[in-house]
């Protein structure tokens, strides 16, 4: 059996068509009885998030174009199609695929955290669905341990890259307990919805969204609990802002130098970190130059991103090592427990033709037959039983030149040969003196 990953990413395919591969919660139960259901799938496991689709099963040698047909079925799509997006890999490197994923090699973002999670959570859908066996389960456990050895020992996960998290991160250089902040958070774009989200992860709970319409703030804000406002309550609001980070499309800025000015009056002067996103700037610069006000803009998050990229480069370069080091010893678990599959098989098949030889034995003793005569005919049935099969594969590996095969043999089959034979001792010869 192989182990297989095929699926498409964020690399492969466009959006449209990882819209149409990707699996809702709702179908991954059919999904995984159906790829379970496949002659040739005896294990399988199934990736979906918004960057990827992945697969992961243990297959005959036919099962990669079966789960290829399989997955174009499912979501009625041409295979030809998918399979210009689609990649596969096979055992080691099977397995190589999965620890990168876990860590957030390939990812979008160079090591982001969440995967681990999702990852996770489709190996508790596939146990749940029985799609799960000794070969998976275990490569999973392993992936984990690994995965977890990583974040623990290198920086991977440490430094953020992306402009959202690093507003947040260096939130956190200024507010030792961010559950006591307040946020104001200016606009309702992509971008202030993912701070929005990595605030409420850091631990705010006081989120305020403003926006033009309210009810786009409120989509932003109610999922995480906060409040919507709309521009023109913003001076009210920033009187109790500990936090102001603005992304919109506005043309001009929408914090002036006297408005904050104000606001810092009524808040007694206690510091306010503000973090411009916007291009066109939404605060005037001039707000910067307020002794209470920590001002940054995209660029000094630019700085710090290119810095934190740099840093996880080598945390990656590290990780990739750690990778290696756990295939390795996935790889030779694997071998040992295929080791002892062979050798508890051989032992079978051995012990199925002792007890056979040992009936007959008995049989014809029962009829009265000359015992030596028994034990002959058993010894020789024994021999000949044990060595038929190996005599018929070294025949065929001569045939076909298998020198592989006839190389080990000997080793198999042979009781191994002494280091160096002791020399027989010398006889002395004793004198005849037998008269002549």
């Amino acid at each position: 059996m192989t182990l297989l990953a095929l699926g498409i990413n964020h690399r492969t395919a466009s959006v449209a068509v990882r819209e149409q591969v990707a699996f809702t919660p709702t179908q991954l139960e059919s999904a995984l009885a159906q790829l379970r259901g496949l002659p040739q799938i005896s294990e399988a496991a199934v990736l979906s998030t918004c960057n990827r689709t992945e697969l992961y099963c243990v297959t005959d040698a036919a099962g990669e174009q079966a789960v290829l047909d399989w997955l174009g079925r499912f979501h009625n799509l041409r295979v030809e199609d998918l399979a210009r997006c689609a990649y596969h890999y096979l055992d080691n490197d099977a397995a190589r695929h999965l620890m990168r994923v876990a860590v957030g090699l390939d990812s979008m973002v160079l090591g982001e955290p969440q995967i681990l999670g999702q990852l996770k959570e489709a190996y508790q859908q596939a146990r749940q669905a029985n799609g799960l066996g000794g070969e998976l389960e275990r490569l999973f456990q392993h992936t984990f341990a690994v995965a977890k050895q990583v974040r623990t020992e290198t920086g991977i996960g440490k430094n953020p890259v992306s402009v959202a998290y690093a507003a947040v991160s260096m939130a956190s250089r200024i507010f030792d307990d961010f559950s006591r902040a307040r946020a104001l958070l200016i606009g309702a774009g992509e971008t202030i919805e993912l701070v929005a989200r990595h605030l409420h992860e850091a631990g705010v709970r006081q989120l305020t969204v403003a926006n033009r319409t309210r009810e786009r703030a409120e989509q932003v804000s109610a999922p995480l609990g906060g409040s919507a406002i709309t521009l023109s309550e913003i001076p009210d609001a920033l009187e109790c802002a500990d936090i102001v980070i603005s992304s919109t499309a506005s043309p001009l800025p929408i914090l002036g130098k006297g408005m904050v000015e104000r606001a810092l009056k009524k808040r007694r002067h206690r510091p306010v970190f503000m973090v411009d996103i916007a291009v066109p700037r939404d605060i005037e610069p001039e707000v910067g130059e307020l002794a209470d006000v920590f001002l940054y803009t995209v660029d000094d998050l630019e700085e710090v991103i290119e810095e934190n990229r740099r840093h996880r480069q080598v945390a990656a370069d590290q990780a990739e090592s750690l990778i290696e080091h756990g295939v390795g010893s996935w790889q030779h678990e694997r071998r040992i427990r295929r080791g002892g599959e062979m050798i508890r098989d051989y032992r079978c098949h051995g012990e199925a033709i002792r007890d056979k030889s040992r009936e007959q034995a008995l049989e014809r003793l029962a009829k009265g037959e000359d015992p030596a005569k028994v034990i002959e005919r058993l010894a020789h049935q024994l021999a000949n039983r044990l060595m038929h099969q190996p005599t018929l594969a070294l025949r065929d590996a001569a045939s076909q030149e298998n020198h592989e095969l006839l190389s080990a043999a000997p080793c198999l089959l042979l009781p191994p040969k002494p280091a160096f034979e002791q020399p027989k001792p010398l006889v002395k010869r004793q004198k005849d003196d037998t008269p002549a």
